[in-house]
This record gives C-alpha cells, structure tokens and sequence, in this order.
C-alpha cells in the first residue's frame, strides 16, 4: 500500500473518531440541558407547592365557645394554641372539646381598617362569660364595655387560665409588671384580671387615641410613642383591626 494511501485512511478514522467525540459533546449538551429542564421543572413545582395558603383551625372549647387559630401543639397537659395574628395563648388541654379545620386560608391579608370611635354608652349585660362584672367594672371606669369585651376576645377567647409565651396572663392578659402595677395577688381570678386590665386601658385611653391605646395595650406605650402610631408590627396592626371590628359590630 502506498504511502498517501495509509495517509488517507489513518486521516478518515481520525476524522471519524472526531466525529463521535463531537457527537458524543453534543449528547453531553442535550444531557446537561434535560437536567436543567428538570430541575427548573421541580423549583417550579415546589414553588407553586409553597404557594398554597396553609389552612387554619377553629378551636371548640368546653363553654360553647369557638375560635380560629393557626395551629396547636400539646405540651403535657397543656396545649399551645398558636394565634391568627402572631403570639400564643397557653392553656389546660381540658379546657378543649375538639379541634376541626378552618376553611379560611391562613395566612390572611392584612387589611387596614379605619379608626371608628367607639361608643361611650355601657351595653347591657350579655350572655358572654363574666359579662356582669365587665359590665360593672366597664362602668366604674367610663370605659366601653363592648371595647373591654373585644379586648378579652381577642387577647385570650375568654380562657381565664390563658398564659403567653411572654407571661401574659389570665382574661386581659396583664404583663407581670401590669399585674403588680394594680396589686393583683392571682392575676388569672376572673375578676381582679378584669379590674386590673380595664383601669390599665383606661389609662391609655385618657392619653391616646382608641387606636393608639390598643395599640399601646398589645406592644408598649413606649413603641407607639416611638413609631409615633400604629407600630408596624402585622401582629399588632391586626390586633387593632379586629378589637375595633369586634367593638363596632
């Protein structure tokens, strides 16, 4: 065989190698491409996965009571009822007849409601739990008992044992420092609590604006004064929301 000849036949396997070297990059790059595809395709689905609204809970207590929560947990002999809004309320798993889903989405957008005066009159007594002494108290004090009855409702549910992670306790939930500011001896003895918490609102409300007061009540007088209104906690903010929606009904 000729020398050129041997040239030209070691030259095609060579240009033949080369070719299956080329094709087999371009099988890398369609590989490479595929699992692209595929991971953007599990990103996509997990993204939209997270997207769906968790859902709620609605707590059944023994007294006939409900309320909506965001979830729970047991803790011994206690359960954790973890709140809509932020925070936790503490309280004996006795007091509880059945948990069951919520159909509201959780979470809920946050919706600015406008500052409504609420009325000065004293409503009647109600069939809500202490509603007698709320009444009283309410009316000693000058402060709104439909206020002072939201108040309770959106600080414990009326769950006199109520505690919060913080160390909020009883019916209106009164900080240790509160409690001893109004020299409560048993801050979770129904009445005391409420006494205490409605002198403590009153306060508020002879210095600020029924908003700022509540909003004082759930995050410290001092932080209002430093946000200069509302702070911009949504905790707080929905706090307000749903004491004045509850008052104004």
């Amino acid at each position: 065989m000729s020398t050129n000849a041997r040239r030209d036949r070691r030259d095609g396997r060579d240009r033949r190698g080369g070719d299956r070297r080329c094709g087999d990059r371009r099988g890398g790059d369609r590989r490479g491409l595929l699992r692209t595809f595929s991971v953007s395709l599990v990103t996509s689905v997990i993204s939209v996965a997270s997207a769906v609204p968790a859902r709620a809970e609605i707590v059944y207590f023994n007294t006939g009571r409900t309320m909506s929560v965001r979830s729970h947990r047991l803790e011994g002999e206690s359960v954790v009822l973890l709140l809509r809004s932020g925070g936790e309320i503490v309280m004996e798993a006795s007091n509880v007849a059945r948990f069951a889903p919520d159909e509201v989405p959780y979470p809920e957008p946050a919706v600015e409601q406008p500052v409504v005066a609420v009325a000065a009159a004293v409503e009647p007594a109600s069939d809500v739990p202490y509603g007698a002494i709320i009444d009283k108290v309410s009316a000693e004090q000058g402060v709104p008992a439909k206020l002072v009855r939201a108040v309770i409702q959106v600080e414990s549910a009326y769950q006199e044992r109520a505690r919060s992670p913080k160390g909020a306790m009883g019916l209106m939930q009164l900080m240790p420092a509160t409690a001893k500011q109004y020299d409560v001896r048993d801050p979770y003895d129904p009445a005391s609590n409420i006494e205490a918490g409605i002198k403590h609102l009153k306060g508020l409300l002879q210095r600020l604006p029924v908003a700022l007061a509540l909003a004082a009540y759930n995050a410290g007088e001092a932080t209002v004064q430093r946000f200069n209104g509302i702070p911009p906690y949504p905790e707080t903010r929905s706090y307000v929301s749903r004491i004045l929606a509850l008052a104004n009904r």
